[in-house]
This record gives structure tokens, sequence and C-alpha cells, in this order.
């Protein structure tokens, strides 16, 4: 209970600050996303881009929505007062996840470094709704631990961004290699981490037994 208690207040602060920084960074730094669009080169497909512009706010607005809501699921506190708003909030964060998939699914093609990029997110896409309805039918079927265990899964990939740009910071950086083949290394490797990290956490946290 300790672990599970600090390990959401380490949790709760990282999730808080990145929400921050995402809608700064966004919305008033750089709202017209030029450093970003500065490493597309070479794309295959013409960017429209009031429209990619639009998208990307839609996408951003409900990738921050989902990381919160699915925050103060985590809360055992909250659980405890109000299962009704732990359950009602647990559809808002299913909704902002389709949301934050189809968005991506636009711009995919538009992907920073190609089409072999555009896979890796299109992948993405496919593993986060899978794994976010997994969640929603074990609970369902009243499977608490089980819900528990996929939501952990599941709401790992709100740090999708993060980690793809923290990975490619080191390939771009660290290692020297090419930016564009940075960030494909980035989303391929985020996939991975992803998947892998939950796992641990869920392991740590005694989340193992099944009910």
């Amino acid at each position: 209970m300790k672990k599970w208690k600090s390990g959401y207040g380490l949790l709760a602060c990282v999730t808080i600050l990145l929400i921050v920084y995402a809608l700064a960074d966004n919305y008033i730094i750089d709202p017209g996303a030029e450093s970003f669009l500065s490493h597309k080169t070479g794309l295959k497909r013409e960017l429209n881009l009031p429209v990619w512009l639009n998208v990307m706010y839609v996408h951003v607005a409900f990738a921050c929505v989902a990381m919160a809501a699915g925050l103060l699921n985590f809360s055992n506190r909250i659980f405890a007062k109000s299962r009704k708003f732990h359950r009602m909030n647990g559809y808002v964060y299913v909704a902002s996840v389709l949301l934050v998939v189809l968005t991506s699914g636009y711009m995919a093609p538009h992907a920073t470094g190609g089409k072999i990029t555009s896979m890796g997110f299109n992948a993405l896409n496919l593993i986060w709704p899978f794994i976010t309805v997994m969640a929603l039918v074990q609970i369902k079927k009243r499977r608490i631990t089980r819900h528990r265990n996929w939501m952990i899964r599941s709401y790992a990939f709100c740090f999708t961004n993060l980690s793809i740009h923290l990975l490619t910071a080191l390939f771009h950086q660290g290692f020297g290699f090419v930016y564009a083949d940075s960030y494909t290394i980035g989303v391929y490797g985020s996939i991975a981490l992803l998947l892998i990290i939950p796992e641990i956490v869920i392991r740590a946290s005694g989340q193992l037994k099944e009910s």
C-alpha cells in the first residue's frame, strides 16, 4: 500500500507537469507547431497545415483529458468516496483515448520519418484502444484486479509523446543519428517500453492476483 501511495504521488507530479507543459507549448508558446514541423522533410503527402493544426489541437486537448482522467481514477481515495464518479470518469477516459487515436490516425501519414514511422503510429493506434477496451471488458465482468492491471497498461500509453521525444533526443543528440531516423526509433522504442514498463509496475505493486 505504501509503495502504491508513493508511486501515485510521483505519477501525479509527472502527469500534472506534462499536462501544463503540453498545453503551454501547443497553445501558447508554439501554436503553429513550427519547431515540430521543421523536422518534417520529404513528405510524400501534401500537408494541409490549417486542418493539421486543428486536428493537432484536438489531439493534444484530449490527450491531456485522458491523462487527467486516468490519474484521478487511480486514486484510491476518490474511488472510496464516489464509485459513480470513478465510473463516469472512466468513460471520459475511454472516449478521450478513442479521440486521441482517431486524430493520431489522421496525422500518421504525415509522420516525421515517412511510411515506416506512420506504420509505427498505426500500430500504436491499434494497441492502445485494444488494451483500453480490455480494461472496460474486465470491469463489466467485475474482475477488479484484471481491470486495474489493464488500466495500468492502457494509461502507460498516455506517455507515448514523452517517451518518443526522450528516445528521439537520446539517439539524435546523444548518438548523433539523423533526426528523422531518431524519431522512427523513438516511435518503435516507445511501443516496446510502454508494453514492458506496465508489467514491471504491476508486479512491483502486487497487482498480479486475479479476482
